[in-house]
C-alpha cells in the first residue's frame, strides 16, 4: 500500500482528540461536567492555554458547552458535520492555529516590528496607523468589535517596518485571527471594557512610533500584546455573546 506523509498534529488537536475519545467511550457521559481547565492541564501534563484551545475547538464542533459560572458540560457525543474545526493533519492553515499560541508568537514578533516601524516610518505610514486607530474608536463607539480597525492598525505598522517578510507574517497572524477558534474565544473575552483598554494601549504604540523611539515602541507593543494574552486567558466569567 502507498505511504502517506506523516504530519505532526497541533497540541490542542491532540488534547481535543483525547477528550473526544473519553466522551465517546463513556468516561465523560452526555450531560456530565468535565474536570476544571486547571485540573485537565495537570492530568494531561500540558499548559492551561493548550487545554483552553482544545475546549474551544470542541465547543465549536458542538461537543461541549461552556456554562460560565458553572463549568464545562458534554453536550454531544459526535462532532457536527460542518463546519470542520479539526481538518486533516496536512490541511494546516493560519485559521487552524491555536489562538493563544498565536498571541504568544505575536508578542515576540510584533514588538520588534513596532521598533522597526519607529525607525523607518514615513508620513504616509503614520497616517495609515492613525487611520487604523481612528477606525477602532469609531467601531467601538458603534458598539462593534473593533476588529477591522485593529487589523488595519497592526498591518500599517508592519508595512512601515520596511520588511516584506515581517509584513507577510503579520498578515498571516490576522488570517488566524479571523478563524473559528479565535472568533469563539473572542465571544467570551472581548467586550467594551477590553476594547477601550486595547485602544488605550494602541495609542501608546502610536505615540512611540510618531516619536521615532524604537525602544518605547517595542515596550508599548510588548505591553499591549501581553495584556491581550491575559485578557484571552481570563477566567470564564462572562456569558458568551450569541
Amino acid at each position: 500500500m502507498p505511504l502517506h506523509t506523516v504530519a505532526p498534529q497541533r497540541l490542542y488537536r491532540q488534547i481535543a482528540e483525547q477528550l473526544r475519545q473519553l466522551m465517546v467511550t463513556g468516561e465523560f457521559a452526555l450531560g456530565s461536567r468535565l474536570p476544571a481547565e486547571r485540573d485537565l492541564a495537570v492530568q494531561l501534563g500540558v499548559s492551561r492555554p493548550s487545554v483552553r484551545e482544545a475546549l474551544i475547538a470542541l465547543e465549536v464542533e458542538g461537543m461541549i458547552e461552556v456554562r460560565t459560572g458553572s463549568g464545562i458540560y458534554v453536550q454531544r457525543l459526535e462532532a457536527r458535520s460542518t463546519p470542520p474545526v479539526t481538518p486533516a493533519p496536512d490541511a494546516d492553515t493560519p485559521a487552524d492555529w491555536g489562538p493563544l499560541e498565536v498571541m504568544s508568537a505575536r508578542l515576540l514578533v510584533e514588538a520588534e516590528v513596532a521598533a522597526l516601524a519607529a525607525t523607518h516610518a514615513q508620513k504616509s505610514d503614520l497616517k495609515a496607523i492613525k487611520t487604523g486607530l481612528q477606525q477602532m474608536k469609531l467601531e467601538a463607539a458603534r458598539d462593534q468589535v473593533p476588529r477591522e480597525g485593529d487589523e488595519a492598525f497592526h498591518e500599517a505598522i508592519a508595512q512601515a517596518c520596511g520588511n516584506s517578510v515581517l509584513l507577510d507574517t503579520v498578515q498571516r497572524y490576522w488570517q488566524a485571527r479571523n478563524g473559528p477558534l479565535f472568533e469563539r474565544l473572542g465571544d467570551y473575552f472581548e467586550h467594551p471594557a477590553s476594547w477601550q483598554a486595547a485602544i488605550a494601549e494602541h495609542q501608546h504604540v502610536l505615540l512611540a512610533i510618531e516619536a521615532h523611539d524604537a525602544s518605547a515602541a517595542r515596550k508599548a507593543m510588548h505591553k499591549h500584546l501581553k495584556q491581550a494574552h491575559k485578557r484571552y486567558s481570563a477566567s470564564w466569567r462572562r456569558a458568551p455573546a450569541r
